[in-house]
């Protein structure tokens, strides 16, 4: 493990130290399972993602993400935070599009260097939709909130994009801002169900330029609180899309998240329905890069 090269990037960033941080570590194909998750959880961050091939395998890279407490399939910044890397730092060449060998499968991640700035942009599975409408009165004990704060204009679904998330329309940001997980309620909750994860948002926000705010809360995997969360932000287009939260069957919003923690981010959601019915989603954001090191 002696000189293991890592990167620190701010990811869904629009200055340094805001949107989710992220460790990447590159050659990092010597690490066995145990050690990999021993580092994520000295780090501590939300994700930490491990370089395993540093030359395309089948047009991609194989990349490991791991949270505090486990191993994942897929995450969001994590996938735009370690193409970012790759491209800089392994690559080291402007390339358009760069594919990770994720455990949901190959993700693409475009990009877009015509602003002064670039965005990357991934493009997540389509979404699956659980067939289960959650409780009212359930959700809204678990996040310690009044029923009335819900929108029931909208379900309580679970959707997946390779990770899945309970996702929770509330109808103001004084609601959203109120919530508190319920430790007890929760793990009851989400004992005997697949989702993990709950993402409440509202249509009012800080600034008036966006158009959603977002919290989302992983605590069974080891996230209390995420600041920005890619892959939660990816089922939550889908389910506008699906629900037609904004009239229409094709999104293009602005999404902030992690006001509540200090780390303001912004997360850029394009969606739409195809002719065969499936959705397509695309997140993006930009990423900067804070700091280098190795561990020794």
């Amino acid at each position: 493990m002696n000189g293991l090269k890592y990167y620190i990037v701010d990811v869904f960033a629009e200055a340094k130290y805001t949107g989710n941080q992220l460790a990447v570590f590159v050659c990092a194909r010597a690490l066995t399972q145990t050690q990999m998750q021993a580092i994520a959880r000295e780090i501590n961050y939300s994700e930490t993602t491990f370089i395993i091939s540093e030359q395309a395998v089948s047009g991609g890279y194989d990349v490991k993400i791991f949270t505090p407490a486990q191993e994942i399939p897929f995450a969001g910044h994590p996938t735009l935070g370690t193409a970012y890397i790759l491209q800089r730092e392994v690559i080291k060449q402007s390339v358009e599009r760069i594919i990770l060998n994720l455990q949901v499968g190959q993700i693409p991640v475009d990009i877009d260097s015509s602003n002064s700035e670039p965005y990357l942009w991934m493009l997540q599975l389509a979404p699956v939709f659980s067939e289960k409408i959650f409780s009212v009165e359930i959700i809204a004990s678990v996040l310690g909130i009044e029923i009335s704060e819900i929108d029931t204009q909208y379900p309580i679904q679970a959707v997946s994009t390779g990770l899945p998330f309970i996702i929770v329309p509330l109808k103001t940001l004084a609601s959203l801002k109120r919530a508190k997980v319920n430790q007890d309620k929760y793990y009851k909750l989400i004992r005997d169900i697949e989702a993990k994860s709950i993402l409440i948002f509202c249509p009012e926000t800080y600034h008036p330029e966006n158009h959603l705010n977002v919290r989302v809360f992983c605590d069974f995997l080891g996230v209390p609180e995420d600041p920005a969360t890619g892959s939660a932000n990816g089922c939550l287009a889908g389910y506008l899309v699906e629900h037609s939260y904004f009239g229409k069957n094709q999104i293009d919003a602005r999404v902030e998240q992690g006001y509540e923690i200090n780390r303001p981010s912004l997360i850029l959601l394009k969606a739409k329905k195809l002719p065969n019915k499936t959705i397509e989603v695309h997140v993006g954001g930009k990423v900067i890069m804070v700091a280098k090191g190795e561990f020794i």
